[in-house]
């Protein structure tokens, strides 16, 4: 459900969700076509269950409602969520595709029991559109089990833990298909049935099956039997530094190099650099203002981070005054400590990422560019104008023929009043001048690419064309006489050779 209601909270911003009767699935590639990847609550009603085919069920439900799935976007909102659920507990992880893992060990009497936290998770996931099943119990794999399972908000103990496992189905345990499938047909569709059968009767059989598969293995873990610790990953460092005042103060400029200073000292012990950072103050009236910058490379120099708010700040509004301040770099990367040259001269790359950290701040990002190189076989595409501050230039790709000093974006269309049967123009007009073809060299094809072009694009045949007062142009015809994609070809200039 988790990709679902992440679905609906993004499409709901900008367009009208489908109504409750109409069944939502999303879909992800298959080996054979498109599969749905999640069902939605009316969907799942009426039986359609992820992995199936959507043509197989579109033929079942015309009505189906199918939207592209974003894994991709669904991974980082559960990272995101990892970190933010340790406002539990200390230790938090993934589990699996859609789910976490709280090890709320010696925390839940901070939230007024174990019943107050199970139900303070569930208000807090569902002021932000998520719903979840929430399970407590003394090992992993049985809260897994239940939270997937189980009934909503089940809390079990040590004493009661194999009752309340018992009526589950196997695949509780986190089986994999095939194994399931094979506990079905020996008759072992419980948890309890499979607790109940002899383990010698049972080992042979899994003894060669890997750890992560055996049930009896997954049995042991969920029954306590075995340990099953909890990896958490650690939490992000956080580069911030804090300036609480004893008074309200209306100019944030006087302790801005302070926090800069402090917060590039606490860089350079990680060996980190800021690409982005972030200026907040805290207002006494219980608002907040923020002003961000960034950087070109990354940048641990507190002048240099100060010179770039310059401007910025007068924008704020103060209120009645601030008595905090903060200043994070919400962006880093590594920097390793480097000497400084011996020859005494400077580092003309610091240089120009300082110029170009000065003239964003000052006229903002998509002011200054520079050019990004793609591999395509288009010419207005080779060359894309990309922000500086978002990447570093690409080397010009290595071309093999002669390309114009300049392409005209987008290519404008000639009138031809003469052609040569499949060749090259020998008089066509241009911006109401006429122009006589003296000599020329080509064709040089152009096929479209059909995983960008749509359907129906035809085919370039480019010209190198000298006319009779010595300008050179580049042109191409469009299409071709009877190529079943249009009528008669069209004409194009689009460069100028030098």
């Amino acid at each position: 459900m988790l990709s679902i209601e992440r679905w609906v909270r993004v499409i709901s911003q900008y367009r009208t969700v489908p109504g409750a009767d109409v069944p939502v699935v999303l879909s992800r590639s298959g080996p054979h076509g498109p599969v749905i990847h999640c069902a939605g609550p009316t969907a799942q009603a009426r039986g359609i269950l992820a992995g199936a085919r959507v043509v197989d069920v579109q033929a079942i439900h015309p009505d189906l409602h199918v939207e592209a799935a974003e894994i991709d976007g669904d991974e980082a909102l559960l990272q995101r969520l990892v970190h933010w659920s340790r406002r539990w507990c200390p230790w938090s992880v993934q589990d699996d595709d859609d789910g976490l893992l709280l090890d709320v060990t010696g925390a839940t009497h901070l939230f007024g029991g174990e019943v107050a936290m199970l139900r303070d998770i569930s208000q807090r996931f569902a002021m932000q559109g998520l719903t979840a099943r929430v399970a407590l119990a003394p090992t992993r794999g049985a809260a897994q089990a239940f939270a997937r399972f189980g009934p909503f908000n089940t809390i079990a103990t040590k004493d009661d833990l194999a009752l309340r496992l018992a009526p589950l189905p196997v695949t509780a345990l986190r089986l994999d298909d095939q194994t399931a499938r094979l506990l079905h047909r020996l008759g072992l569709k419980t948890v309890g049935a499979l607790a109940d059968v002899p383990r010698v009767a049972l080992m042979r059989r899994f003894a060669n099956m890997p750890t992560d598969r055996n049930p009896l293995i997954l049995l042991d873990r969920a029954m306590g039997k075995t340990t099953e610790p909890l990896n958490a990953p650690p939490d992000p460092l956080q580069f911030i530094a804090r300036s609480r005042l004893a008074e309200p103060v209306l100019d944030p400029v006087p302790h801005l190099k302070g926090l800069a200073e402090k917060l590039c000292q606490d860089l350079a012990e990680a060996e980190k650099g800021a690409r982005q950072l972030q200026l907040t103050i805290y207002r006494i009236d219980g608002e907040w203002r923020r002003v961000r910058i960034a950087t070109a490379r990354a940048s641990r120099d507190a002048a240099h981070i100060v010179r770039l708010f310059d401007g910025k700040l007068d924008s704020i509004d103060p209120g009645f005054g601030f008595d905090l301040l903060t200043l994070e770099a919400s962006q880093v990367e590594p920097v390793s400590r480097v000497q400084e040259r011996l020859d005494g001269k400077r580092d003309t790359n610091a240089d120009v990422a300082g110029l170009l950290d000065r003239l964003t701040a000052r006229f903002g990002q998509d002011k200054v560019v520079w050019p990004a190189w793609s591999e395509t076989h288009k010419p207005e595409r080779v060359e894309q104008r990309v922000p500086a501050l978002q990447g570093t230039p690409s080397a010009a790709p290595v071309l093999t023929r002669e390309r114009p000093i300049r392409i005209l974006k987008p290519a404008e269309e000639v009138s031809v009043l003469y052609a040569v049967p499949e060749g090259p123009p020998s008089q066509f007009r241009w911006r109401r001048v006429v122009y006589q073809t003296a000599r020329y060299a080509g064709p040089e094809r152009i096929a479209p690419e059909w995983w960008l072009d749509r359907p129906g694009t035809r085919l370039r045949d480019y010209y190198k064309i000298e006319v009779r007062d010595g300008h050179r142009f580049w042109l191409y015809r469009e299409g071709l006489v009877n190529d079943g994609r249009g009528g008669a070809p069209r004409w194009f200039l689009h460069g100028f050779f030098a």
